[in-house]
């Protein structure tokens, strides 16, 4: 099968982290899959929300964004609207499950790591890309603090990253991208840690239903990309 842009099925679009992209942020990245960009920074922050005071642990908590002019037309501001769209809220949620995922939250202690995901430019698979970076970002944040003694062993158990699959023209494929994912007969993001455990899949058919077979394709050809977006990891990071 040819995709539009020459990639074969299981191939990923070129994949390029830059950290310490924003200045003042304690962990910071900014994340390129294809044309989708994505600036990831963590915040650290002494003390927890009310529901875990006094128990010694920590929290990671994450909020997502799209840029006005990051699409095609013009996003109208959420804050302009007066609230978050359920699609927002829905994607801050997962980023926020995914990381804690492999967070030590109790080695962490009562800390607040909170994680921004603001998409500069969206080509598809933003929330997939904002997964992989605010891990990225995370790490370096919490490798200053235990610099600075926070802790004397790093509160991260595993690696996480995330990838898009679906069937396209009959076919399955890998690391969609917004023309892909428009047309697309089935659209599924999966959410792994580093030691091939799931986290979350999110699949739906946009036309005929898919099968358990299907399904668990998908799955396999996202396990074989995650392999190099952890890869790429590992390059960048200490773990």
């Amino acid at each position: 099968m040819k995709r539009h842009d020459k990639r074969k099925q299981a191939d990923l679009r070129k994949m390029k982290i830059t950290t310490d992209f924003m200045k003042f942020a304690e962990g910071s990245c900014l994340i390129e899959i294809g044309n989708t960009k994505v600036v990831c920074t963590a915040s650290a922050e002494e003390g927890v929300p009310r529901f875990l005071k006094g128990k010694g642990t920590g929290w990671v908590t994450a909020e997502y964004g799209m840029l006005p002019r990051s699409c095609k037309s013009r996003i109208v501001r959420e804050a302009a609207r007066g609230k978050l769209g359920g699609r927002t809220q829905e994607i801050q949620r997962l980023i926020g499950r995914s990381l804690r995922s492999v967070c030590d939250m109790d080695k962490l202690g009562e800390r607040t790591i909170r994680m921004d995901a603001d998409v500069m430019q969206a080509d598809g698979g933003t929330r997939c890309a904002s997964i992989t970076g605010c891990f990225v970002a995370l790490v370096l944040a919490l490798e200053k603090l235990k610099k600075e003694g926070a802790f004397d062993k790093m509160p991260i158990r595993d690696h996480v990253a995330a990838i898009s699959v679906g069937i396209v023209g009959g076919k399955e494929v890998l690391d969609l991208d917004y023309e892909e994912d428009s047309t697309a007969s089935v659209d599924m993001n999966v959410v792994m840690t580093g030691k091939g455990k799931l986290i979350e899949i999110q699949g739906t058919a946009e036309g005929e239903p898919f099968s358990v077979t299907q399904m668990n394709n998908l799955v396999e050809l996202a396990k074989k990309g995650m392999k190099k977006i952890f890869t790429a990891q590992k390059k960048i990071l200490n773990l």
